[in-house]
């Protein structure tokens, strides 16, 4: 499974695009945003994540597989 970062996310990380060992069970958003969390504390600490599965926004319950696009969409600001 992979996951594509913008913005500050792709700061954190390190690089634009994340691959969950296989072996994790990752079942939904939550169960990501969970794994994410241990993986780069810095992410759980921004106040506002939205993930995007399959070009759609999702919620911590929609499911995500393998074949799953998955994307973490950062905060914007602007003035």
């Amino acid at each position: 499974m992979e996951i594509l970062l913008f913005g500050i996310t792709r700061d954190i990380a390190g690089k634009a695009k994340l691959t969950i060992p296989t072996g994790e069970d990752l079942q939904t958003v939550g169960d990501l945003r969970i794994w994410l969390g241990q993986q780069y504390p810095a992410m759980a600490a921004l106040n506002s994540l939205a993930v995007a599965v399959d070009s759609e926004y999702a919620d911590d319950n929609t499911f995500i597989n393998s074949v799953s696009e998955i994307a973490l969409i950062p905060p914007v600001s602007g003035g």
